[in-house]
């Protein structure tokens, strides 16, 4: 044992591991014994080493390589090195001195060679700057424009050379010769085109004119500036003599013969003035502009004076747009003129300057503190057109019905809407677009209102024609895209402070209120189908019944008459949301429906309960691929129905559980009624309660006990409905609306319960009367909406009330209303809306 702790190859070694030899010398508890001999081997071997470590440190210290002796060495080395640095700095600046001291005399023939250049080049130019002049000199006297045009540049050019040596006197006075030669060029060459002009030999000296101008362009801006401006003038002088100074010319009846004078004078100008002036001058339309200018200054007073006339006739509203229709054609027929002329090249000297006049408006801005007569008369044609409209037939007569078409009218209106806007646009960004848009508004309300309801309310007592709803629900989405992107434009258009005011929502909202109707007339197509089905369960012996069967015969009947309007009306709705709105809405009826004749089978015993439960469910099944007959591509297999859809008809559809389920039980004993009643139906109210008596045609001897015990049960300490120990509530709202009394519905027009909180449709209470009367269709629909709106708001789930159309709001407020819901229900139903037309383009 102790040569092994001893051993060095052991406690040595690189790999030496201590607990594994220590593990190895205490291997065996008879070891622990030796652990005194170990420590103090151990102690010895350390002892060893640190004298050993002592010696190597002293001999590295004091040896003849030590670091101390390196160290030293190593500093004496880099002073040296620091010593041949410098002299090698020394050396080199010496060198340059000497380098510099040799080529002092080259730098300074250097130096008089480039002064001898540029001494050499400045004469050189200075000649031909003195020959160049005293030639343009002469040619000017004579008149040779052409060859003075190019002589001048290089003379202009020489001259900037020479810029930085006008204090020199002889530079000085050369300048002042070129600027003075300039003058004369610029007076002779306006005083050859008064002369010609006046003289009227403007064809004769035509080759001199041409030349001049290209002169005037070689003088510069102000010069070309100076000879447009006296042309303009002289052209124009005539007309402001002729309507200017005359009150009977001048007057706003004769405003055709301003516009036809200058067409003239431009015609002349193109056959007579064009050639001599260069094609990037443009001065037709620098004419034109200034035509425009004087024009509406002219306007602006001949208006201006009309409105204070305190006798005679003031401004005729007439007068004024015919008027303001000659000028806007007049402004277009400019503006296609000079925007299909060829312009300058983008390698010509005045292509930088490219830019095309805009005239629009550049005259008819006069008439904007006027518009509002104009605004006027857009009222008063789009009031002629909404009674043309509603007399109009839905589709031309040689045209074909297709799922897509919608009514011309709204073409019509859509077009003219577009045309008005981009008129007015050109004329006022202000309030009299806005005040156009007001206008706007109104008329879409009365078309909603006026032309797309009055369609639905046509019919007599089976309603429009499917492919009449379809046309109108069509329209409706089509202008309800329209109004959001007509709001959307106004806004791109109008005055930045003004775009807060620009609103149209509520226009949107009435137009997906007209979408909102349509679907809830088709609906009626089926709710009339069902009428005979709805019959057969009625005259059922609900009482009397012995076993269950499949299902009912009525429940067949029921779900053949929708599944054929389903097949007829789902392929010719085109969008998604549409069709999930139609298959909800129906879903929602019958559910309603449903409950409405339930309470009008009455007694009802416990087998007829049953029955009633499995044909609700056999009815709910045949629901759930409602939405397949809407295939936009009939070859292919329908997809599966939407989880959301089917969510909403099971939510739909359970809801008449509770009161089947508690008329499944019997009366005896009397406790178990109670008990299903407390469970399922869960509420506090005797009167609900009596209503399950009724609908079980329980005895009325046999309520008071009943009474009695329900409110006992009731009242006990624990007692909860169904649903993980849910509390009884006071007022069951699948119950408190029905009325049993007098064997029908009573006064209650509306049968819907939100017991699931799934909400209901607006058409099932529009038409689950005592009795279905499709002739007043359009009045149940809008008052469906208003009724529908006000649950939304109350924050009930059923539509109650019957109140008539017209008794809480007006007929368009309720297709905003009703918008809003119908929109909100199939928010989520998929793609948003497509897009056929639009109202932002010109």
């Amino acid at each position: 044992m102790n040569s092994t702790v001893t051993g060095s190859s052991s406690l040595d070694s690189v790999e030496y591991d201590p607990v594994a030899h220590l593990n190895l010398l205490f291997s065996h508890p008879s070891t622990v014994s030796s652990v005194g001999r170990v420590s103090s081997t151990i102690r010895k071997h350390q002892n060893e080493l640190s004298r050993s470590i002592a010696a190597l440190e002293s001999a590295q210290a004091c040896g003849p390589d030590s670091s101390l002796q390196r160290m030293q060495s190593a500093q004496a080395e880099l002073s040296s090195l620091f010593q041949r640095i410098e002299n090698v700095r020394t050396r080199a600046l010496q060198t340059e001195r000497d380098i510099t001291n040799m080529t002092a005399d080259i730098k300074r023939l250097d130096n008089t060679k480039r002064n001898l250049t540029l001494s050499m080049t400045a004469l050189k130019r200075l000649q031909m700057l003195t020959t160049a002049y005293e030639q343009l000199h002469g040619l000017a006297r004579t008149r040779q424009y052409r060859e003075c045009a190019g002589l001048l540049q290089a003379v202009l050019q020489l001259m900037r050379h020479f810029n930085s040596y006008r204090s020199i006197e002889q530079i000085a006075v050369l300048s002042r010769n070129v600027n003075e030669l300039q003058r004369e060029l610029l007076e002779q060459i306006c005083e050859d085109f008064e002369i010609a002009f006046a003289k009227g030999e403007v064809a004769a000296r035509r080759g001199v004119l041409i030349e001049a101008c290209h002169v005037m362009d070689a003088l510069g801006e102000h010069a070309k500036t100076r000879l447009i401006t006296w042309y303009i003038n002289t052209e124009l002088r005539e007309y402001r003599q002729v309507f200017r100074g005359n009150d009977e010319a001048g007057s706003l009846d004769n405003i055709g013969r301003r516009y036809a004078w200058f067409r003239r004078m431009l015609k002349t100008y193109e056959e007579e003035h064009a050639s001599i002036f260069p094609p990037q001058w443009r001065v037709s339309e620098e004419l034109a502009k200034a035509f425009c200018d004087g024009t509406r200054e002219d306007f602006k007073g001949i208006l201006e004076k009309s409105m204070r006339r305190i006798d005679g006739p003031k401004l005729d509203v007439n007068l004024l747009l015919r008027c303001l229709q000659e000028t806007m054609d007049f402004e277009q027929s400019l503006e296609r003129k000079f925007a299909s002329e060829p312009r300058a090249s983008i390698d010509t000297l005045s292509s930088a300057d490219d830019r095309i006049q805009n005239f629009n408006g550049s005259i008819s801005v006069a008439f904007e503190p006027y518009l509002s007569l104009w605004v006027e008369s857009q009222d008063k044609a789009l009031a002629s057109m909404i009674p043309k409209y509603k007399t109009q037939p839905l589709i031309q007569a040689d045209e074909e019905f297709t799922s897509q078409a919608v009514i011309p009218s709204a073409i019509e209106l859509f077009h003219f809407y577009k045309l008005t806007l981009s008129q007015c646009s050109k004329l006022s960004t202000g309030e009299r677009l806005l005040d156009l848009t007001k206008v706007f508004a109104k008329y879409l309300d009365e078309y909603a209102q006026q032309v797309l309801v009055s369609f639905l309310q046509r019919g007599g007592a089976q309603g429009p024609p499917i492919q009449d709803i379809i046309l109108v629900l069509n329209t409706a989405d089509f202008w309800y895209i329209n109004t959001n992107q007509l709001e959307e434009s106004i806004k791109k258009r109008i005055d930045p402070e003004m775009a807060s005011k620009v609103d149209l929502s509520s226009q949107s909202d009435a137009f997906m209120g007209v979408a909102s109707a349509a679907v809830m007339a088709l609906v009626t197509k089926v709710e009339i189908d069902c009428a005979s089905a709805w019959r057969e369960m009625r005259n059922t012996n609900w009482s009397r019944m012995e076993s269950v069967s499949d299902h009912s015969s009525y429940v067949g009947e029921l779900i053949k008459h929708v599944n054929d309007r389903a097949q007829e009306i789902l392929p010719l709705v085109t969008k998604q949301q549409y069709a999930r709105a139609f298959c909800d809405n129906v879903v929602e009826y019958l559910s309603t429906a449903y409950i409405n004749n339930v309470v009008q089978c009455r007694p009802i015993c416990e087998v007829g309960a049953e029955q009633m439960l499995l044909d609700k469910y056999i009815l709910t099944k045949s629901l759930e691929n409602l939405l397949s007959y809407h295939t936009p591509h009939p070859q292919q297999p329908p997809p599966p129905p939407p989880p959301a859809y089917l969510k909403r008809l099971t939510q739909s559809m359970t809801r008449i559980d509770p009161l089947l389920k508690t008329l499944q039980v019997r009366p005896v004993p009397p406790e178990g009624l109670v008990q299903a009643y407390l469970i399922h139906i869960g509420d506090r109210s005797d009167t609900n309660f009596r209503k399950i008596l009724d609908l079980k045609g329980v005895r009325k001897q046999d309520h008071a006990h009943l009474l009695e015990l329900f409110a006992i049960h009731r009242d006990a300490p624990g007692a909860v409905a169904e649903g993980e120990g849910r509390q009884l509530v006071q007022s069951s709202p699948l119950l408190t609306p029905l009325m049993t009394s007098g064997g029908g519905l009573g006064s209650s027009a509306s049968m819907i319960s939100g017991a699931t909180g799934s909400g209901s449709s607006a058409v099932a209470a529009a038409g689950l009367q005592g009795r279905f009367d499709a002739a007043t269709l359009g009045e149940r629909l809008l008052t469906a909406a208003r009724d529908g709106v006000e649950r939304i708001g109350t924050g009930q789930s059923g539509v109650g009330g019957s109140g008539g159309v017209g008794d809480k709001g007006t007929i368009n407020e309720n297709l905003k209303n009703i918008g809003k819901f119908f929109r909100r229900d199939i928010g989520g139903l998929g793609a948003r809306f497509g897009k056929r037309d639009t109202l932002t383009g010109d």
